[in-house]
């Protein structure tokens, strides 16, 4: 009988292959889930969709699947960035899970001249993530990138990307987003705000787009959620 649990394995996945567990895994599957050997899980590698998958060994060194028929193909994410400033760490956390529930293809760390938080760990990230796509039904998991600053990322910001500049002293002004497809990034500020300094820099980028998230100011990780919202309803695959 097939179980709920829901597991990514770092490992390109086909039909008919043995492949290894984590011992962390292999302990969530038999010393938490409690799932005997021949039970069938699901399972999916960013890459390749999701599958079937019988656990024909777990405990708490360790363990195997074996890897069944594919369930579902994989479903990409638009190309959508999410650029953010880290904040408090529970927060920092909520932002991650959220950004890859609805949809961000990458998320990047931004450090801004306001940025105030403890040291990013992008390993811890990344789990998050992964946890995030596992629980939601997700069959893709968005990269997190090593966090960069804001004038390092937009010395090279790509030509073909446009960007969705938050900008909290647009408070109350229209939130409309151009009808342009193609690669997008969101960008969030930090708790303090953008400086004027940055300010200036965004707004002289020719992909730059400023928008207002309405009529009040948002905490930075409320903001990551109705950003992206707004984003994925204007131009994203919530359409």
């Amino acid at each position: 009988m097939a179980s709920k649990v829901r597991l990514f394995v770092d490992h390109p996945l086909a039909e008919g292959q043995t492949v290894p567990l984590q011992a962390a895994q292999a302990h969530y599957l038999s010393g938490v889930m409690r799932l005997p050997a021949g039970s069938v899980i699901s399972v999916f590698d960013g890459q390749s969709g999701e599958f079937d998958a019988t656990v024909a060994q777990a405990n708490k060194r360790g363990g195997t699947l074996e890897i069944g028929a594919r369930t579902r193909p994989l479903q990409p994410p638009p190309d959508l960035w999410l650029c953010f400033a880290p904040i408090k760490k529970a927060r920092t956390d909520f932002i991650v899970e959220k950004a890859a529930e609805m949809g961000a293809a990458r998320i990047v760390p931004v450090l801004t001249e306001f940025t105030n938080s403890e040291r990013v760990r992008v390993d811890r990230l990344q789990a998050h993530a992964v946890e995030a796509a596992e629980q939601c039904g997700g069959t893709y998991v968005p990269q997190v990138a090593e966090p960069v600053k804001l004038a390092k990322l937009l010395e090279g910001w790509p030509e073909e990307r446009r960007l969705m500049f938050c900008d909290e002293t647009l408070v109350g002004e229209s939130g409309r987003l151009p009808e342009a497809p193609g690669p997008w990034a969101v960008l969030i500020g930090p708790e303090g705000g953008f400086s004027e300094k940055e300010r200036m820099r965004l707004r002289g980028l020719a992909q730059a787009h400023p928008v207002s998230l309405g009529p009040r100011i948002l905490r930075a990780d409320t903001a990551a959620v109705a950003a992206l919202t707004l984003w994925q309803v204007t131009l994203g695959d919530w359409r």
